[in-house]
């Protein structure tokens, strides 16, 4: 079985007995599955059904904008130049395990319009990335401190369906890692495709806040009926 064929290892969370819907969250370069289950007890609501949050582990691979260090990666970083610095095959291995694990929840009963696709900067990459191929919608896509690789040939890549699932876009304006106006520029092709897109930008670096986290609740709260 090849590298991408292999079902990630994850850390999980469930919010009660049985969940019925799932998010699963793709962290980092250089982080890992457990980096962003601390934010769980920060964004749920008691009103809430159970959830089951997935976190997995990216492969680690080779960096070359990091002196080519091997570290947890969704895809290597080949340039400083943002149209073309994202590994256009890791890309297509990532979106294949994330679709896996799409698949793992599906069997273990939760469907795909009951997931969200959730990432922080290079996960949020491959979130908005195997997003937009989703030939059956998921119930909505959260891309933090990202941008869309291969933006220019996002259309080619657009599954019918896939604008029927909303996206939560949010971003820092101070970012040095992934300067703000890609993000926006991504938000905009986004929207130009047909994607119902939520935009918000906030006074910090490459991170999350608690505003952000705040309104994320707002927007998943309305996915799951509130």
């Amino acid at each position: 079985m090849s590298d991408s064929q292999e079902l990630l290892q994850t850390h999980e969370i469930e919010t009660g007995p049985s969940p019925q819907w799932a998010v699963l969250w793709l962290h980092g370069l250089g982080a890992d599955g457990h980096d962003f289950a601390p934010i769980v007890p920060e964004l749920v609501r008691p009103q809430w059904p159970a959830l089951r949050f997935v976190f997995p582990h990216a492969p680690v691979r080779a960096v070359t904008i990091n002196n080519g260090v091997r570290m947890r990666a969704w895809y290597d970083i080949v340039g400083m130049d943002f149209p073309t610095r994202a590994d256009g095959e890791g890309v297509e291995q990532s979106i294949v395990q994330v679709e896996a694990l799409i698949a793992r929840e599906q069997a273990r009963g939760i469907a795909p319009e009951r997931l969200l696709l959730a990432g922080f900067s290079q996960g949020g990459a491959i979130a908005l990335a195997a997003g937009l191929r989703r030939a059956t919608p998921l119930a909505g896509l959260i891309a933090l401190s990202t941008y869309l690789p291969g933006a220019d040939a996002a259309a080619a890549s657009l599954a019918q369906a896939a604008t029927a699932q909303p996206i939560f876009m949010a971003h820092g304006q101070a970012d040095p890692v992934i300067p703000q106006v890609h993000a926006e520029r991504s938000a905009q092709i986004l929207r130009s495709l047909g994607f119902a897109l939520e935009w918000h930008s906030y006074p910090m670096a490459h991170q999350v806040c608690g505003e952000e986290i705040a309104h994320l609740a707002d927007w998943m709260g309305r996915r799951f009926g509130d």
